[in-house]
């Protein structure tokens, strides 16, 4: 039956990848470790085949189930493909390298690890697990030395501070000594550098903003000062005037004085004098 509307074939032949298969007696499906298209293809190989190792040299066997040790887009990937290209199992094998090589090559070293942060959502313990499993792939493997030199690398300034003394100790105690530091971060017991240093750079800014404010004040007073010119003194409040000995200054009374009195009249009378009598 062929599908609609463009969609795959749903028919028997088409659906089962390996119709001429059959199960060997007694044979009983492994539990696959599957992988999901992340990771070392050929250390997937070498797994499947550890768990099918009763099927001999069985290679169509091998090749059928194959898909059942794949997931998400691996798993995607072996159903799109074309198998009557597929005559043995070094075909198969090759292809299925050829598809997921790049997780080889981007596979993360020690520089990759060292830049792996925590991200705020997360928690200590659940970035360090993604942190171990990541360094598990690491080529050549590393020993605790080194392991926990790096990890400490990748730590931020209040964990790699606190933690400086997980130096030559298991991984695992490093792991108890970032969720204690995490843990005290959380409750204010440990003061986090990083939001201190977040501060002062904010009340930082604020001080050249307001030591710029004031330069660009003074600038426009001196500016408005210019264009007025200079003050003059008022002659009232101003120094004494000075005169030379050629020009000195006399003073003459007003011609017609006004009195707020009248100055009393005199009237000149003759003097009595007795009469003499005859």
């Amino acid at each position: 039956m062929q599908g609609l509307a463009g969609q795959k074939s749903v028919a028997f032949k088409d659906l089962c990848m390996f119709p001429d298969v059959y199960l060997p007696p007694g044979f009983k499906t492994p539990k696959f470790e599957r992988y999901d298209g992340y990771g070392d293809p050929i250390a997937h190989l070498k797994r499947y085949f550890n768990q099918l190792r009763g099927a001999g040299r069985n290679e169509e066997l091998l090749i059928d189930y194959f898909g059942e040790s794949l997931t998400g887009m691996a798993s995607e990937w072996f159903m799109d493909q074309d198998t009557s290209r597929w005559y043995i199992w070094d075909d198969m094998a090759r292809a299925f390298v050829k598809q997921f090589q790049y997780n080889i090559e981007i596979s993360p070293d020690r520089n990759s690890l060292s830049n792996l942060k925590k991200k705020p959502t997360k928690s200590f313990r659940e970035y360090t697990i993604k942190w171990r499993e990541k360094a598990t792939r690491v080529k050549p493997p590393m020993d605790d030395h080194k392991l926990i030199t790096i990890f400490l690398q990748a730590q931020e300034l209040d964990y790699f501070q606190n933690m400086m003394s997980a130096v030559g100790k298991y991984f695992l105690e490093a792991i108890k000594m970032g969720e204690r530091v995490e843990n005290g971060l959380k409750t204010s017991k440990i003061i986090s550098q990083v939001v201190l240093k977040a501060a002062t750079q904010a009340v930082r800014v604020e001080s050249d903003k307001f030591s710029d404010m004031n330069e660009k004040d003074e600038e426009i007073m001196m500016t408005s000062g210019s264009r007025r010119g200079p003050r003059r003194m008022s002659q009232r409040y101003g120094q004494p005037r000075l005169f030379s000995d050629n020009s000195l200054e006399h003073y003459y009374p007003p011609q017609n004085p006004q009195y707020s009195v009248a100055p009393p009249q005199y009237v000149s009378q003759p003097p009595n004098h007795p009469r003499r009598q005859a």
